[in-house]
């Protein structure tokens, strides 16, 4: 089988481009830096090619472009995809661009996929994918899909477009925002220096959150913010509800802090009975750094 990579230049283009051509597949790659692809290309041991002429040859077509430039990159291949060729996208919002290939591509088909996890996974084992299928047609690819994926250990789970993007809205959006204030907040004072050697775990589980948002490219993570659709109202709930917690502290209501810290405590064990692990896990996740 063919593969073509659209933004094959990019982290998770090449992270795809190793991982199929080591599966046997015989892999092309296409992005915007001739610079990077020429790297990509020493890098990898695979062909480089405009991304009209790595549609062309390709059965199975990625798009791992970024969302700000993901229509205009549909729009250019359109004319050039063939039926039943594959064009499956991998992008980390769903609604958008799953709508975008539906408006262009009349004649392939469409898998929405996002995989949950960077480029420094050494497989797909372990690892979560989210497919997002419309029709019976995509249902159909998405089984055989999920099949491949599920056999090589990954963890497959099918949603709608909408409802991703939902839950994106929180696992991703709401997640890094609450990571890049609070690193704004720590940085915007001297006292953060020298604080991690007298840092508590859970101090240094903060500090673990923060670093690992602030190294990740700045393009992506605003074109995430800017497009998941309900991120706005979750930021707008956040902050409300900083200023509450914030006016306990500032009037020293002792009372009413700890009785709505005790009804969230009563609603996170009823939602998820293993929360009292939460305080070993942050070990675990500490004795990482």
């Amino acid at each position: 089988m063919r593969v073509a990579i659209i933004g094959g230049a990019g982290k998770m283009g090449r992270w795809f481009a190793r991982f199929l051509h080591d599966e046997g597949h015989e892999v092309v790659i296409s992005g915007r830096s001739e610079a990077r692809l020429r790297e990509a290309k020493e890098q990898l041991g695979v062909p480089v090619a405009s991304n009209v002429e790595a549609v062309k040859g390709a059965d199975v077509v990625v798009l791992s472009v970024p969302i700000d430039s993901f229509e205009a990159v549909v729009r250019e291949i359109s004319p050039h995809v063939r039926p039943g060729q594959v064009v499956a996208d991998v992008t980390s919002v769903k609604e958008m661009p799953v709508d975008v290939m539906h408006k262009y591509l009349k004649t392939g088909q469409i898998l929405g996929a996002h995989p949950l996890f960077g480029p420094g996974a050494r497989s797909v084992a372990n690892q979560n994918f989210i497919l997002t299928p419309t029709n019976d047609d995509e249902q159909a690819l998405t089984e055989k899909a999920k099949e491949y994926l599920e056999t090589r250990g990954a963890r497959v789970t099918l949603m709608t477009p909408q409802e991703h993007d939902r839950k994106m809205a929180v696992v991703l959006g709401l997640a890094h925002f609450i990571a890049i204030v609070t690193a704004d907040a720590l940085l915007s004072t001297d006292e953060i220096k020298n604080t991690e050697s007298i840092g508590g775990i859970t101090y240094k589980v903060l500090l673990t959150l923060v670093e690992s948002v602030l190294t990740e490219d700045p393009e992506l993570y605003a074109s995430l913010q800017m497009n998941l659709p309900n991120l706005p109202e979750l930021e707008r709930l956040f902050k409300d509800k900083a200023g509450e917690w914030a006016h306990l502290v500032a009037t020293q209501d002792r009372a009413e802090f700890i009785r709505r810290m005790k009804a969230l405590k009563e609603k996170v064990q009823k939602d998820n009975p293993h929360s009292g692990k939460a305080y070993e896990n942050m070990y675990r996740i500490a004795a990482g750094r």
